[in-house]
């Protein structure tokens, strides 16, 4: 096993499997952003190097984290009892510097979030979100722990909380998915439609959410290669995103759809002292 810090390609640190060889690299001051992940001798994430490498830029590529929304709201604007506050798309955890630690058993590596007065600024509640991120035998578990460390007596904390990873894939139009369900919601035009349909238009870019029954793959066809997404409630929604001409495909796990703070539907809320833990893997074949 090896852990250290490495400045090539770009400044991040490195996890090494120590009997596999399977690699993370990680830059926990862009958001705790996984930047790599190899596995099988095989990377199998999407990075933007040259957008990348410009912070004025948003991340196109690697494992970016949606906290405390996923989505966007209206005007920006999330109603509290103690007043309405500004959160932007996807919230603000993917713009933060995370702390990162080695795991007590060395099976990978923690991230680390806690409130900061900026945070408090626009989310006024004393969170704590830590990420356990181990490399397994042709998979990747992601086990994240999200505590509500306010006070005791004030406003439960709402939250959404959502992965956006970017999978390179040989050619969107010989990319398909299995255990989608046959209806989604159209997020370019926040309306249902079929699912197959939006499938059909992953080369001219789609983004849409489905409430699956059970995991979800995607299957790179010229490659011969799969990704299975088995992930459980309440982190248990798939969206589907493409960026083309980008070779890649975004299968991200969510705990609520876009404006869940506001409409409920799978809002969550942990009261002061109260702690969540959410769990997905992608499994390679």
């Amino acid at each position: 096993m090896t852990f250290r810090q490495q400045s090539a390609p770009y400044a991040h640190w490195e996890f090494v499997h120590p009997t596999r060889g399977d690699r993370l690299r990680v830059v926990p001051e862009r958001g705790g952003l996984v930047t790599e992940w190899r596995c099988n001798e095989r990377e199998i994430l999407y990075l933007d190097q040259e957008r990348f490498a410009d912070p004025s830029k948003s991340v196109r590529g690697g494992i970016p984290v949606l906290f405390p929304i996923c989505g966007n709201l209206p005007g920006d604007r999330l109603p509290l009892a103690s007043g309405d506050v500004t959160l932007k798309q996807h919230g603000f955890a993917r713009d933060l510097p995370w702390t990162i630690a080695l795991l007590d058993d060395q099976s990978g590596v923690q991230l680390t979030l806690k409130a900061t007065s900026e945070t408090l600024a626009a989310y006024p509640f004393h969170f704590q979100v830590g990420m356990a991120i181990r490399p397994l035998s042709g998979a990747l578990e992601i086990v994240t722990t999200i505590h509500n460390q306010s006070e005791a007596g004030g406003e439960p904390m709402p939250f959404s909380f959502g992965l956006h990873p970017y999978f390179e894939v040989s050619d969107l139009g010989r990319t398909r998915f299995e255990g989608l369900p046959p209806r989604c919601l159209n997020h370019l035009k926040m309306a249902e439609a079929d699912t197959s349909v939006q499938l059909g238009r992953l080369p001219e870019g789609v983004d849409f959410l489905t409430r699956p029954a059970g995991p979800v793959t995607l299957v790179d066809e010229l490659a011969g290669t799969s990704l299975q997404l088995d992930h459980q409630a309440p982190m248990d929604l798939t969206v589907v995103w493409t960026e083309p001409p980008r070779a890649m495909v975004c299968l991200e796990p969510w705990t609520g759809p876009r404006q869940a703070l506001i409409s409920g539907d799978r809002k969550l809320e942990l009261a002061a002292g109260q702690s969540t833990t959410l769990r997905c893997r992608y499994v390679v074949s």
